[in-house]
């Protein structure tokens, strides 16, 4: 590896984490306008034009609150827990293609990801699996029930709906024959019939149904966020953080809804490839509606009780993840 490699993979990283960080603090604001206009009312309108200044205020006040420490705290676990959860989140990005490779940057010759994995897929697995150790390490070592709670429920919640994430997404390496995300990107360009995108979720329409709905469950976003539960368990797992501890957890839960969203995009539309064609505007767009999704589920579904949670995990997303497989196989055989 030479210099100018390293410094290429430095750049492109600080690009990614600084897409995150913006995306994170203005989905923030993205979220409170839509959700107030779905309850007929304006949201955020005060600091700055049209309140665009809102996550920069919000992010000063968290700088500037009293980070309090409760008494018998398992204080290396307590503050280790919420750079965990921020670590996982923005680690599990840089395998998500953004745009062709061979693209020419000011002179330079370089593709649009930081890293292409032969397991890319499982490295995203992976990566997001590991983001609930923070949660469930906040939980033990705040020395709260609450947050115990929260931490056992978050640990329980994604075996649950790990496993029929990880499912869904089968049909479609079936097809790929490939564990990059390159390959499943490429593996949809063209059309059909000359107009109609060659995106898997047109074939795997129950894949990316189970794979939307797991998701907003793996990011413990309503109607699936048990694990913080308000009016059980006070706040969950980051009941006992303050100022930026807890802003850390919060600002993990919204990158990895971006993370989640721009896999679906890449997996089942086509990734920053469009009907006609291709750019990393393609990529963002598809992101956005993604999100404005997990908003509107947010404002329009209520919570689930636990063992309705359970219940729907194992007994009805489980066998339909199992079921798309057997479909999908069944098809490639008979038409391939």
């Amino acid at each position: 590896m030479t210099a100018g490699d390293i410094v290429e993979y430095v750049v492109k990283s600080a690009i990614i984490i600084v897409f995150l960080l913006t995306a994170f603090a203005y989905m923030t604001l993205y979220e409170r306008k839509l959700v107030g206009r779905v309850q007929v009312r304006h949201g955020p309108n005060r600091v700055g034009p049209g309140g665009l200044l809102q996550p920069v205020a919000d992010g000063v006040k968290l700088l500037f609150k009293q980070a309090i420490t409760p008494r018998g705290v398992d204080f290396p676990l307590y503050i280790l827990a919420p750079a965990i959860s921020v670590v996982a989140a923005l680690v599990t990005f840089a395998v998500i293609p953004v745009g062709p490779g061979g693209v020419n940057l000011f002179g330079y010759r370089t593709d649009l990801w930081l890293a292409d994995l032969d397991v890319g897929v499982l490295f995203v697995l992976a990566m997001s699996s590991l983001g609930v150790y923070g949660i469930v390490l906040a939980g033990y070592a705040s020395n709260s029930k609450y947050s115990l709670l929260g931490g056992l429920r978050a640990s329980a919640q994604l075996i649950s709906y790990e496993l029929s994430l990880g499912l869904s997404l089968v049909g479609v390496l079936m097809l790929t024959g490939s564990l990059s995300l390159n390959d499943i990107v490429n593996g949809q360009g063209g059309t059909w019939l000359g107009f109609i995108p060659r995106w898997y979720i047109l074939v795997q329409p129950l894949a990316f149904i189970i794979y939307a709905i797991s998701g907003v469950a793996e990011t413990n976003r309503a109607p699936f966020d048990l694990v913080e539960a308000e009016q059980e368990l006070v706040g969950g797992y980051h009941t006992e953080y303050t100022g930026l501890r807890f802003a850390l957890f919060f600002m993990a839960e919204y990158i990895n809804m971006v993370t989640i969203s721009a896999l679906a995009a890449t997996l089942f539309l086509g990734g920053w490839r469009g009907p006609f064609f291709g750019g990393p505007w393609w990529l963002l767009l598809k992101i956005a509606l993604l999100l404005t999704g997990y908003v509107l589920l947010r404002a329009t579904l209520p919570r689930l009780r636990y063992d309705q949670l359970m219940h729907f995990g194992w007994r009805v997303l489980l066998p339909l993840s199992l079921l798309n497989i057997v479909i999908t196989a069944i098809g490639i055989v008979l038409l391939g």
